[in-house]
């Protein structure tokens, strides 16, 4: 009787128990902030069981972080460290903060790696196209061949012990428009990883980094844009998550002129838009500076020379797309890519 009465009790104490993780456990909200920084729309999501104070005071935050980011690396903002390069450009070296002289010497490694197909020293020619601007236009090809002296990374001289830069060339400039929302993704996820946030999705124009989960179990479904339509529209998926995804593609961003394309994604050997077979390329690994320095890198290198390089480097991915709606995945892409769109053909 007593080993009745026992068992009668622990029953009563394990449903009272299960019943109280239901009561207890708290309900994941979603909170969302958007910002305009770094020349785009910003936005900050948040998954998390915190209250509506504390995760307001977590994007306001991160806010902070991109906007810093911002002041540091806009080239046109007058007290920023870009501009002051520039403006020092062949007179002397420019004491930077450490976060931009990380930025720089991660460049600079990128223009190594890709035989200077991704060089920061373009921004006298960024200028000169002005794509994405009110001003935007196609340049004379004597304008462009003016600014093509000054466009070498090899220009570019740091000075680790006192945190400077330098341009050796008198009308070279700075442009980090390929690398500095990477680097803030990094920073804002950094920061929320820190305060142990269930699940965020961080879009800095485009540039996306999804951490954790928006619901305690599954990853995030990121859409692959459709480099034939406008964006939001998707040919497919990728399921991922604690990873950046970064696309470079020549759909939005551009001018048109007597019917013709001309796209942002400039070559630093002809000075005009890279010409190739590639509508665009998406990057996929867990650091955002990274990805957004690779997907400019692999564009412009193009399928076959953008594909080896990519397989090259550990936990780093991509979905190349081309003008005739071809893909083509490297290796570890393949299980969690999911072309949703038939006209569209995976050809590797």
């Amino acid at each position: 009787m007593k080993n009745k009465k026992l068992i009668f009790y622990i029953a009563i104490l394990a449903i009272l128990a299960i019943f109280s993780l239901f009561i207890f456990r708290k309900k994941i909200n979603t909170y969302s902030k958007t910002m305009y920084y770094l020349g785009t729309v910003n936005e900050v999501t948040l998954y998390t069981k915190s209250n509506e104070k504390k995760a307001n005071e977590i994007l306001s935050n991160c806010e902070s972080i991109v906007k810093d980011i911002d002041n540091k690396m806009n080239p046109s903002t007058l007290s920023s460290d870009i501009y002051k390069i520039n403006e020092n450009a062949g007179k002397s070296y420019t004491k930077v903060s450490q976060d931009t002289f990380n930025v720089i010497k991660t460049a600079l490694h990128f223009s190594d790696l890709s035989n200077g197909h991704f060089d920061i020293s373009v921004g006298s020619l960024v200028q000169l196209w002005n794509i994405g601007n009110e001003k935007a236009r196609v340049p004379e090809q004597s304008e462009i061949n003016s600014v093509l002296s000054t466009i070498n990374y090899k220009y570019i001289i740091l000075d680790e012990k006192n945190t400077s830069i330098m341009l050796k060339n008198k009308g070279t400039k700075i442009d980090l428009g390929g690398i500095a929302k990477g680097y803030a993704a990094d920073k804002v996820v950094k920061y929320l990883e820190d305060q142990k946030i269930e699940g965020a999705i961080v879009n800095l124009g485009g540039n996306i980094y999804t951490l954790g989960t928006k619901d305690g179990k599954n990853k995030f479904n990121i859409g692959v844009q459709d480099p034939t339509k406008p964006r939001g529209n998707a040919i497919g998926s990728i399921t991922t998550t604690n990873n950046s995804v970064v696309t470079s593609g020549i759909y939005e961003r551009y001018i048109e002129k007597e019917g013709k394309i001309y796209h942002h994604i400039l070559s630093p050997q002809t000075g005009s838009p890279v010409e190739n077979e590639l509508s665009s390329v998406t990057i996929i690994t867990n650091n955002s500076m990274n990805c957004d320095a690779l997907s400019t890198t692999a564009f412009s290198l193009g399928t076959k020379e953008g594909l080896k390089l990519i397989e090259s480097l550990p936990n780093t991915e991509a979905i190349f797309i081309t003008k005739d709606k071809e893909i083509y995945l490297t290796h570890g892409i393949k299980d969690s890519f999911h072309l949703k769109d038939s006209t569209f053909t995976i050809k590797n």
